[in-house]
């Protein structure tokens, strides 16, 4: 007899990796694939393809590294070695996102770019939201659930904490620009990989371009290391403020980077740390 309590503990396994959406009607007996028949099928006017095994496996390639520019290691370890492929994903994504000249070509660059595996895995693109004339633009690191069902950045539990934060100063989703490092949720919310920062990031900086803020929020310890190309965790980085450079700005933009509304929920008592870094934010804008 099967119990009832393993059911819902592989349940919760399954939600616990990304696996919380049915895409077929029936179930798939995934144990009993093996042992069926794979029928090789000749292309139109050719000869069979021959099965996996009898192919000659390929030739070794060197793996790309991703580091800073300069050749600094990001996140203050060694060089990372990245998955084939990455590195070029990365040339297409500066490619693809120098061309844009506008928030609306960035989007639709961005959704037709296939260079990051989240894609494949993620139910929709999560651009931006807000106002692209405000003076701050907050970046967080990726998509959640919520998110990833609605295709807008924090509109789940973290959001609406993010919004009340937001109140307490006199900003609102009308006064703000928001975005995220990632367009795509990784499975399970697990922390990004470089391989994927790497392939995603061109489009960001692309995206900071454009927009022009006169403030850079980055929220998390992701999304601050990333922008700031520091190694330092965002409790010693949140509270201070930075420059951030780029070719595409007319001059460095401040920024100032926050601890993710997701820790505060996690742990409460770093809401006053939060409210101290909000006050000094607002001393900072105009009006």
């Amino acid at each position: 007899m099967i119990d009832q309590c393993d059911i819902l503990a592989a349940l919760r396994w399954h939600a616990d990796i990304g696996c919380d959406e049915a895409i077929g009607d029936e179930p798939l007996d995934w144990a009993t694939l093996a042992a069926r028949p794979v029928v090789a099928r000749a292309p139109a006017g050719g000869s069979a393809v021959p099965p996996a095994a009898a192919r000659p496996a390929p030739a070794a390639a060197p793996r790309a590294s991703f580091g800073a520019p300069g050749g600094t290691p990001m996140f203050g370890g060694g060089v990372a070695d990245l998955p084939l492929g990455a590195s070029e994903a990365g040339a297409s994504a500066r490619a693809r996102a120098k061309e844009a000249r506008t928030l609306e070509e960035l989007e639709s660059a961005l959704r037709a770019f296939d260079g990051c595996p989240l894609k494949a895995t993620a139910m929709n693109t999560v651009f931006a939201d807000g106002n692209p004339a405000a003076d701050i633009m907050l970046i967080g690191e990726a998509p959640g659930e919520d998110e990833d069902r609605q295709g807008k950045p924090f509109v789940g539990v973290s959001g609406k904490l993010l919004d009340r934060m937001l109140a307490q100063v006199g900003l609102d989703r009308s006064k703000v620009y928001i975005s995220n490092i990632l367009p795509w949720r990784p499975p399970g919310n697990r922390s990004p990989t470089q391989a994927e920062i790497a392939a995603c990031l061109p489009f960001l900086e692309r995206h900071v371009e454009l927009i022009g803020p006169k403030v850079l929020v980055p929220l998390g310890g992701t999304s601050a290391k990333t922008l700031l190309n520091r190694a330092e965790g965002i409790t010693r980085l949140r509270g201070r403020w930075f420059d951030y450079a780029s070719p595409g700005l007319p001059g460095p933009v401040p920024v100032i980077p926050m601890l993710h509304p997701a820790y505060l929920l996690r742990n409460p008592i770093a809401k006053r740390e939060a409210w101290r870094d909000l006050l000094t934010l607002r001393q900072r804008l105009p009006g």
